[in-house]
């Protein structure tokens, strides 16, 4: 083994440890290694930062826009319409579901199309009565299975096409992987529809399986009473006062017929006031003593009668107070009332801003207009104070802010809403314009009028035209950890292939292949790419994997082509672990599924996968 060749897998190593520890996020790690292997020498300087704009990149970039695009338009809404009309039996929720994402993630970015239909599976399985338990295992799954139909369906799809082009073939085209990812998801949707879904764990949430948050029981009225010392300073020394001894959140300031919504740290408070607080038993009686304010019912009588005005007004969503009722209310006083607050829970996606830190840093009330009153990992619901807990991908939250605006917002914090509340889904807008933009960049793929790349980022550009994304949608849209994952792994590929790295690996794998039967080789091939997915990006994996699979190939004097595909569909089954996939991280709180869950159904439907993908990719791509 030559010194470039240790360094090399020593790199690569050392990558793959991190991956797996996950204390630093996976596209640091992989620039980190980019570094390493650029300072050693062994990717020369003009070519280190090559990757961010090979075609693979900037087809899973164009990839992610188009798939906003269409959410915008309503196209998967529209599915998720009649997803609610299919009864109430499990086998028919779970099948239809499971085959509805498939279908979509075969033409948009899998998390995509996982995250528009999550909260229409959780609203059927809370009006079934059942735990969200059993459908949403399997919709994460039946998304990565649909990632394998196409080209532009899943990451690893994008770059095994463009490795093809160094086994002197031309790029794979955009349905070349149809008749194997179609025959696996099949396969792959029966087995859920039938068999997998009852191997999931059946756990019901914290409360009556109406979700995890009752915050009713949490919300109180407080006066701020004549003397009171905190008459004249800022709700921030209110809140600060009693931050040591307990967590308490202002929702609403109510002030003669004024009402405040979430308002402002730096509101000043005056004898009078109301203000309606979230904090659990102990933290209000903290608050009462520490701060002197008063519980409503202490008051006078004329002071009761305004305040329960009030109370209803808050209890109802209303924003604005309507005082006494007079009929001659003015025009200008009704157009000023604010929108309504709304309560949603929300599920913290890996790339949202709020993982690793907390909402002290943050300050989202001031910044984003968003108040969390609650918090749940893995099912339960977070007791610690809401200020010092810091967040972790697949976090829920239980938010407030206003109803026109939360939706937007939660999408700027990288969070995705959950049906708690009950299901609200848009009417489709431009359903055919967006469908016609996309079905003309997929038609001129297919027919090799144009690479994938400029048709994909082209359809990008048209929908940004025409009004279908805004310009900040673009770049919000993008998932940069995933694009400079790419960019940094691409190259560290490429260096385990110039220096001989791959061959070596590809040496000891034709020891065992050149006297095993194909069928055999492209399993073990499989199943090893499909176990490294499964503790790393499947992007990272489809990398590493595939310089080897070409050494392989051509060691054995065959062609690539069943060799390449056998890595990509590897790389995109990860079904047995919460961490090999950002679908399967995404559902592991809303379901409240434990780490070791994942491989009760996961195990048998990856070998149900090899079994299905082997035979199909030698019938279709013959050695």
């Amino acid at each position: 083994m030559t010194t470039d060749q240790i360094i090399v897998f020593s790199v690569l190593g050392a990558a793959l440890v991190l991956f797996v520890w996950n204390r630093w996020r996976y596209d640091i790690v992989a620039l980190g290694a980019l570094l390493v292997v650029a300072l050693t020498g062994l990717v020369p300087p003009d070519e280190v930062f090559m990757g961010l704009g090979h075609p693979a990149v900037i087809t899973v970039a164009a990839v992610l826009v188009i798939s906003r695009g269409l959410e915008n338009a309503g196209v998967v809404d529209m599915l998720a319409r009649f997803l609610t009309k299919v009864g109430d039996r499990p086998w028919v929720q779970v099948g239809t579901m499971t085959g509805i994402v498939a279908l979509c993630s075969g033409f948009m970015n899998n998390v995509g199309a996982l995250a528009l239909l999550m909260p229409v599976a959780i609203w059927m399985a809370r009006k079934a009565e059942r735990s969200p338990s059993f459908l949403l295992m399997p919709l994460a799954f039946g998304s990565l299975l649909g990632g394998t139909i196409t080209l532009i369906g899943t990451p690893p799809n994008i770059i095994i096409a463009t490795y093809r082009v160094e086994s002197g073939a031309e790029a794979f085209g955009m349905f070349d992987f149809l008749p194997v990812g179609l025959g696996i998801t099949a396969a792959g949707v029966v087995f859920i529809t039938l068999i997998g879904w009852q191997l999931t764990p059946q756990r019901q949430q914290e409360g009556d399986g109406g979700g995890l948050f009752e915050i009713e029981a949490y919300l109180s009225e407080l006066r701020v009473p004549e003397g009171c010392k905190f008459a004249r300073k800022t709700l921030h020394d209110l809140v600060a006062a009693v931050q040591e001894e307990a967590d308490v959140l202002v929702i609403a300031l109510v002030r003669g017929e004024d009402r405040k919504e979430m308002p402002s740290t730096f509101e000043v408070l005056r004898e009078g006031d109301v203000l309606l607080v979230e904090a659990d038993s102990n933290g209000l009686k903290a608050l009462v003593d520490i701060t002197g304010l008063k519980m409503v019912g202490d008051a006078k009588e004329d002071e009761d009668e305004e305040v329960e005005k009030a109370s209803e007004n808050i209890e109802a969503g209303a924003v604005d107070v309507e005082g006494d009722g007079d009929a001659e209310e003015t025009e200008e006083k009704e157009q000023s009332k604010k929108a309504a607050l709304t309560l949603e829970e929300a599920i913290v996606t890996p790339g949202s801003m709020l993982v690793g830190t907390t909402l002290s840093r943050l300050d989202l009330r001031e910044r984003y207009g968003v108040n969390v009153l609650a918090a749940a990992r893995q099912g339960h619901r977070l007791r610690e104070q809401l200020g010092k807990i810091r967040f972790s991908p697949g976090d829920i939250l239980l938010v407030q802010g206003d109803e026109e605006q939360l939706q937007s917002r939660l999408n700027t914090l990288g969070c995705l809403p959950l049906a708690s509340r009950g299901l609200r889904i848009g009417r489709p807008r431009k359903v055919l314009l967006a469908g016609g933009i996309f079905a003309a960049a997929l038609a001129l793929v297919a027919l090799n009028q144009l690479p994938a790349a400029i048709a994909l980022v082209s359809a990008a550009m048209v929908m940004v035209l025409v009004g279908l994304i805004s310009p900040g949608e673009v770049y919000k849209s993008i998932d940069m950890p995933v694009i400079l994952l790419l960019g940094a792994m691409l190259p560290v590929g490429q260096a385990l292939e110039n220096t001989g790295g791959s061959q070596l690996i590809a040496d000891a794998l034709l020891r065992y292949g050149a006297t095993a039967a194909p069928a055999i080789t492209l399993a073990v091939l499989m199943l090893a790419v499909m176990f490294l997915s499964n503790i790393i990006n499947n992007a990272a994996a489809a990398v590493l994997a595939a310089p080897i699979a070409l050494s392989f190939a051509e060691g054995l004097e065959r062609s690539a082509d069943p060799f390449l595909m056998a890595v990509a569909i590897g790389a995109s089954c990860a079904f047995i672990t919460p961490i090999g996939h950002q679908s399967n991280t995404l559902v592991m709180a809303p379901g409240g599924y434990k780490f070791g869950d994942y491989w009760r159904m996961g195990l048998p439907l990856s070998l149900l996968v090899v079994a299905c993908a082997v035979p199909l990719i030698l019938w279709v791509w013959p050695l």
